[in-house]
């Protein structure tokens, strides 16, 4: 681990519990144990926008690759990137190389990837928008008109990242960057790793062209988004504090937004229950309802994360002995 993220994790992880201590342990307790079983719930129900996103990487693949290995693959990003200190590039890295084990050549894979990826960016950017426009409708106080304010600061910070990516990606991200680990590498044969990188620009720019692919990537990865809004619903029914869709759809789409804001910080620790926080009383939740809510989906990220993280090691221990085989016949 480098130093920046372990400066991050540690100011999250300071972030986190100081806010817990602040709020106090017994009310939260008091919030969780009315949920239960529903936690498991709510982690089997993840599972539907899983799928979906899923699904956004599948239509952007070449035929003869199945959905199975799309959503393996997306479950262990998704694992890593919640889980491990890797920050939000660890997940598409690591889904690369899922896919690359299960079949796919390493160019196809990273340039899937690296659209569908942009393509769920673009898609947040969206589903942020919805949730403004429910704030907008919740702004009557001064107090709410500066969570306004704030709200679309941070989806025009989201969408500027985005737009930058994007152009990177037209004008040959990965080349560059090849050629920038080989300049300071001098005397070593680069050449490979440069072909490479130049093979993935060409497939990414490729990609782009296939229009309906990259709708349909679109598409998904927004029901994705909008799917999810049930997680909030749900859990704040089980703690006892419904709220109607469009306040369940302001939490969860301004509460992911700050979340994919806070991308140094591993799992957004901290800033994520501090983003409840500040919404919560835009629909009427107090302070230790809205830290719940962000506790429950913490519970799902570990009863999802934890069996992904297993998969992982033994589907990575069981791909390098394969490999080992196959050297040995050789």
């Amino acid at each position: 681990m480098t130093r920046a993220a372990m400066f991050s994790l540690s100011a999250g992880l300071a972030l986190f519990i100081g806010l817990l201590a602040w709020q106090g342990f017994t009310p939260l307790l008091s919030a969780l144990s009315l949920a239960g079983f529903g936690m498991l719930a709510v982690a089997v129900y993840h599972l539907v926008p899983l799928v979906l996103d899923a699904g956004a990487i599948h239509v952007l693949a070449p035929r003869g690759q199945t959905l199975s290995n799309a959503i393996l693959a997306r479950w262990a990003g998704e694992s890593v990137n919640s889980l491990l200190p890797a920050g939000q590039i660890g997940g598409p890295v690591l889904m690369v190389r899922r896919l690359s084990q299960l079949g796919a050549p390493t160019v196809e894979a990273a340039s899937v990837i690296t659209v569908s990826t942009t393509m769920q960016t673009v898609a947040q950017v969206l589903f942020s928008l919805m949730g403004l426009v429910v704030l907008g409708a919740h702004a009557v106080s001064r107090d709410s008109d500066v969570l306004w304010i704030a709200g679309a600061s941070v989806i025009a910070v989201l969408a500027a990242m985005t737009y930058g990516f994007y152009l990177a990606q037209r004008r040959g991200l990965f080349g560059w960057l090849s050629r920038r680990v080989a300049k300071f590498g001098a005397g070593r044969d680069w050449s490979t790793l440069l072909s490479g990188a130049d093979a993935v620009d060409a497939r990414v720019h490729t990609l782009y062209r296939e229009r309906a692919k990259v709708v349909a990537s679109f598409v998904l990865s927004v029901v994705g988004w909008v799917v999810g809004t049930f997680e909030v619903w749900f859990a704040l029914h089980l703690i006892g504090h419904p709220v109607d869709w469009s306040d369940a759809l302001l939490l969860e789409s301004l509460g992911q937004a700050i979340r994919g804001a806070a991308f140094a910080i591993p799992g957004a620790l901290g800033v994520q229950e501090g983003g409840y926080l500040l919404l919560a009383p835009l629909v009427g939740l107090p302070p230790e309802a809205a830290l719940a809510l962000s506790l429950i989906k913490r519970a799902r990220e570990l009863l999802l994360g934890l069996p992904g993280l297993i998969y992982l090691h033994f589907s990575e221990r069981g791909w390098r002995r394969s490999a080992a085989r196959l050297q040995t016949t050789e």
